[in-house]
């Protein structure tokens, strides 16, 4: 099976946190669990036309929540936050 771009980049994180990176030109996108720093560089670079300097990966284990007695775990996912070079910049507010 193969893989396109936007197989590797599943939708951008916007939380307050996520966006206060921003002034700091990163970026942080959710991602599978089994996609690796380089190709998740190459996606950004040829979705966006950005020039990434670095991706660092967080994976996020699930929280075990209850509801109406019934408890559950949520999936584990990862996180790459990418540091894009000076003077490059996305939107993520636009959508693709």
């Amino acid at each position: 099976m193969t893989t396109t771009h936007h197989d590797v980049i599943l939708s951008p994180v916007i939380t307050e946190k996520a966006t206060k990176l921003t002034d700091h030109n990163q970026v942080v996108f959710r991602v599978p669990l089994d996609a690796t720093k380089p190709a998740i560089s190459k996606a950004v670079e040829e979705v966006f036309k950005v020039k990434v300097k670095a991706v660092n990966t967080v994976r996020v284990k699930g929280k075990t929540k209850a509801f109406r007695g019934t408890r559950f775990k949520r999936s584990d996912f990862k996180k790459a936050i990418v540091t894009l070079e000076e003077g490059h910049q996305i939107d993520i507010t636009t959508g693709l």
